[in-house]
């Protein structure tokens, strides 16, 4: 298989891309889906989520503390 960046992967092979979506490689080509979970339920007037590309996760913190964490209700992905 050839990904998008022009490497080549074995058939039956997996790896983690740099924008942190699972891919694997099977004969019917390359198949891709995020790695993480993004929080949807929170109040998004007092906090905001950032995104750790190194760990591939999100947080949920306080606009005016990044300290404090957020509580999230609810994740999709």
């Amino acid at each position: 298989c050839l990904d998008e960046e022009g490497k080549v992967h074995e058939f039956h092979s997996s790896w983690r891309t740099e924008e942190c979506d699972d891919c694997s490689c099977s004969s019917s080509g390359i198949g891709c889906c995020a790695s993480y979970m993004t929080p949807v339920d929170y109040d998004e007037e007092k906090c905001e989520s950032i995104f750790n590309k190194e760990t591939c996760s999100y947080k949920v913190v306080e606009k005016d503390d990044h300290s404090k964490e957020c509580p999230v209700h609810s994740w999709v992905g």
